[in-house]
């Protein structure tokens, strides 16, 4: 599984992912780090089929009018520190993992892993 997760999510979170043995960057390791676009984020995710990992509802839109990003996971926990959003990520990495073999796009929220489609 490879990962490219958003401005708005700790940069530590990358380094959870890769003790977990994924492939994963941080918008802060692109060129524009924080500044990067969306539409340029959703095309170098879907150049190196990384999944994106972010908490913007634009990427869920963008999803479901043009197909773009191939894969999302969206977080939706609402306020929670970042040392409970990196438990509950590395708690569900697996089950996360195993749903994005036949799903496109996964929710994941303080009690419940979604899979849309």
């Amino acid at each position: 599984m490879k990962l490219l997760v958003d401005a708005q999510l700790p940069r530590r979170l990358i380094y959870r992912f890769r003790e977990a043995g994924y492939d994963c960057i941080h918008t802060l390791d692109l060129p524009d780090k924080n500044r990067t676009t969306d539409d340029a984020i959703i095309a170098i995710a879907n150049q190196e089929e990384r999944i994106v990992v972010t908490k913007d509802a634009d990427f869920v839109s963008t999803l479901l009018l043009y197909g773009r990003p191939k894969k999302l996971l969206l977080i939706s926990t609402g306020n929670i520190t970042n040392s409970e959003l990196e438990q509950l990520l590395c708690a569900s990495l697996p089950k996360i993992a195993e749903a994005f073999t036949t799903n496109a796009f996964i929710e994941i929220t303080r009690s419940a892993l979604i899979w849309h489609y």
